[in-house]
């Protein structure tokens, strides 16, 4: 289900047919990066979102800003990714994941006082 059928075949001219497991699960069609290493394709025009790796001066960075102010919307966004190389769409989820981590640290440390005081 939500798999769409590739144009070509599983590379039949060194691996054969597709295995039976990708039958059973009702893969029809594959794509190939590398010989013989099937990976599903998506549903048609939705390719699966890479994941960013940062540099250590990115994120340092992109840290240095979060300390500074947690929310970066508009020019700044837009400043700030042009001078990391980033796309605005990276910073955003950058700062979005970082306010995660953040609200989840700070009720850990809540926690922590709670459970020395009592």
């Amino acid at each position: 289900p939500g798999l769409a059928a590739s144009p070509r075949p599983l590379c039949a001219a060194c691996c054969g047919p597709p295995p039976a497991w990708a039958a059973r699960l009702g893969a029809t069609g594959f794509l190939l990066s590398k010989c013989c290493f099937p990976i599903y394709k998506a549903k048609a025009g939705k390719a699966k979102r890479v994941r960013t790796i940062f540099t250590s001066e990115q994120l340092a960075r992109l840290e240095k800003e979060f300390a500074r102010q947690q929310y970066m919307v508009g020019t700044e966004r837009c400043l700030l990714a042009s001078a990391l190389h980033l796309t605005e769409e990276q910073v955003k989820v950058w700062f979005q994941n970082r306010r995660i981590k953040w609200r989840k640290q700070s009720l850990e440390q809540q926690q922590a006082k709670l459970a020395k005081m009592g």
